[in-house]
C-alpha cells in the first residue's frame, strides 16, 4: 500500500517550469530521486536484476518534471547514489532488506507530500480582498 501511494505521487506529479520551482521543491525532488534509487536497488535485490519498476518511475518523474540541466543532473546523481548505497548495504534479500524498502516508501511518501504542497502553493491564485466579503441575500420571510 505504501509503495502504491509513492507510485501514485510520482506518476501524477504536475509538471513545473524549472525557474518556478522554489528551493524546497528542488530539494524534495532530489531527495525523492534518492529514495527511488534506494527502492530500485532493494526491489532488485529481492525480485531480480530484470525488475525495472522504480527505474521506470524515476524516468517518468524526470519526463513529467522536465527539469533544467542542473536539476536533471542532480536528480540522476541522487538516484544513482541511493541505488549504490542500498546495493552496498543490502546485497542479499532478507527481512532487513524488506524493512528498508518499507522505510524508503515512508520517506518517499513524506517527500511526495512536500512536493504536492509546494506545487500547490506555487499555483495558488491570490484572493482579492473584496471577493472574501461576499454577502448572501437575506432569505425571504
Amino acid at each position: 500500500m505504501r509503495l502504491a501511494l509513492l507510485t501514485a505521487a510520482v506518476l501524477f506529479a504536475a509538471p513545473a517550469l524549472a525557474q518556478d520551482r522554489p528551493v524546497e521543491m528542488r530539494q524534495a525532488l532530489v531527495g525523492l530521486t534518492r529514495v527511488l534509487g534506494e527502492s530500485h536497488a532493494l526491489r532488485q535485490t529481492c525480485e531480480g536484476a530484470s525488475d525495472q519498476y522504480w527505474r521506470g518511475r524515476m524516468n517518468r518523474l524526470v519526463e513529467t518534471e522536465q527539469p533544467d540541466e542542473v536539476l536533471d543532473a542532480k536528480m540522476k546523481a541522487s538516484f544513482s547514489a541511493g541505488f549504490a548505497e542500498s546495493r552496498r548495504l543490502y546485497p542479499l534479500c532478507s527481512e532487513e532488506t524488506r524493512r528498508a524498502l518499507a522505510l524508503a516508501a515512508v520517506r518517499g511518501r513524506e517527500l511526495s507530500t512536500t512536493l504536492a504542497h509546494a506545487r500547490y502553493r506555487v499555483g495558488v491564485m491570490p484572493v482579492e480582498p473584496e471577493a472574501e466579503q461576499v454577502a448572501a441575500e437575506p432569505e425571504p420571510r
